[in-house]
């Protein structure tokens, strides 16, 4: 078989491709961008995934950028204290965000009024991907199912732990109670581990969160009986989707995730700078280290790909939180 040989423009811009690549921190290093530390704030405790993929990125920044990289735990409210802390912060590259897709996504609509305006305040550099999240009960809950968890549910009032008010699990929990009759009291959390803690000690009897917070108290009897999502955890294949066990709603079928985001106004060099990190720091050891502690199969996507997935799954994430008629003020 022969094979054709590249012409000459293909051989120059191939090599211009690869010229423009190697170019590009020149260019970054021209600009300006960056010459002092870079500070990463963490809309919620330590401990928690979205802390964990927040301290990976600043290493990986430090490495990709050589400046130094702070991150700093800003929790409550919702992270509202958080998200204002970014929006207040020059849009110049040097301050970031890590936070639930829901803080930035729903909470548009969930609050009446935010010192931000999350249309026009803030621009998205990648979502991490959080992951099928595990429905968890307490050792004193006698259900062994998803079916039998919502009868009992609906039989005595129970409580139901999220790691923020207008998370993802506070929306499960409010849809099973206008469609399911239960009664479920959403108890909101700043942060995933003390919640699970709680659950552990029957304080409350259920929870959502992420496979390795939940794994931290598996052992004392906090027992799965589903995840959120579209497929089955790789770390409990055996466990069905909550879809699987028989819930219908749309809500219990997507994936949320954590976003990096930053002040609307960034340059766009800058961020396209800061998603190459993601999606190279997403190869390595470290990064698939957590993926597999955590239970995530998947990686996160460049910047223009974050751009359509966010244009296209926040309305939907939108739609799902009106129709439910939540108000968190």
């Amino acid at each position: 078989m022969t094979r054709s040989l590249p012409s000459r423009r293909q051989v120059l811009q191939t090599l211009g491709a690869g010229a423009a690549v190697a170019a590009a921190p020149a260019v970054l290093a021209q600009s300006g961008w960056p010459s002092k530390p870079i500070r990463i704030i963490v809309a919620f405790p330590p401990g928690g995934l979205t802390d964990a993929y927040a301290r990976l990125y600043a290493d990986q920044v430090t490495q990709a950028l050589k400046v130094p990289v702070v991150v700093e735990n800003k929790p409550g409210a919702g992270a509202v204290i958080g998200i204002d802390a970014l929006v207040k912060s020059p849009a110049d590259g040097y301050t970031l965000l890590m936070t639930t897709s829901g803080t930035v996504w729903q909470n548009r609509v969930l609050y009446t009024k935010l010192p931000y305006n999350l249309d026009k305040d803030i621009t998205p550099i990648a979502v991490f991907p959080s992951g099928p999240l595990v429905l968890g009960l307490a050792p004193k809950v006698t259900a062994k199912t998803v079916a039998e968890f919502i009868e009992q549910a609906k039989a005595k009032p129970m409580n139901m732990g999220t790691y923020a008010p207008g998370s993802y699990p506070h929306m499960v929990a409010d849809q099973l109670n206008r469609g399911a009759g239960t009664k479920l009291t959403s108890v909101h959390y700043r942060g995933e581990s003390p919640m699970w803690v709680d659950v552990a000690s029957g304080q409350i009897e259920a929870a959502i969160g992420s496979y390795q917070a939940f794994a931290t108290v598996q052992p004392r009897g906090v027992r799965p009986i589903g995840v959120t999502g579209p497929y089955r955890s790789p770390k409990m294949p055996d466990v069905p989707t909550l879809t699987e066990a028989g819930m219908t709603d749309r809500l219990v079928t997507l994936e949320g995730g954590l976003p990096l985001i930053a002040p609307a106004g960034t340059p766009e060099r800058v961020l396209q700078a800061l998603s190459k990190v993601v999606v190279e720091g997403a190869n390595s050891e470290r990064a698939a280290k957590l993926r597999e502690s955590f239970g995530i199969p998947n990686k996160p996507k460049n910047l223009a790909e974050t751009r359509k997935d966010w244009e296209r799954e926040v309305p939907v994430w939108i739609k799902l939180a009106v129709d439910l008629g939540i108000k968190l003020d």
